[in-house]
């Protein structure tokens, strides 16, 4: 099972963190997306982290400003999200998977695990 926390709303220009957690198997053994849906929008990928080597992927609308990244001893994967714009808006999933390495192109249900969402408001 996997669970986002840390969603909230925040002013423009602010920060978050969201975490995922795994219960019943250990997130450094998997490539890990995070995915945003915003309203009205369709599922986009935002950023993964592989298994093999924790190379990471960012979809341009987000590069420079998200991070994404691993607590093995905690059994946690972040995304850490600063300077944060209204069109950031957006429910946010964490999914887990099998596969060595991480791909834009790799669908939200193509993961083996996924989460159910955590939402994140941008607005003054």
């Amino acid at each position: 099972q996997l669970v986002e926390s840390g969603g909230g709303l925040v002013q423009p220009g602010g920060s978050l963190r969201l975490s995922c957690a795994a219960s019943g198997f250990t997130l450094d053994l998997y490539t890990i997306g995070w995915f945003r849906q915003a309203p009205g929008k369709e599922r986009e990928g935002v950023s993964c982290i592989s298994s093999s080597d924790d190379s990471t992927w960012y979809a341009d609308s987000v590069k420079g400003r998200l991070t994404i990244s691993r607590d093995n001893a905690m059994n946690m994967v972040y995304l850490q999200m600063n300077s944060l714009k209204p069109e950031d808006t957006g429910v946010y999933y964490c999914a887990a998977d099998r596969d060595y390495y991480c791909s834009p192109y790799t669908s939200f249900d193509e993961y083996d695990w996924r989460a159910q969402g955590t939402q994140v408001t941008v607005s003054s």
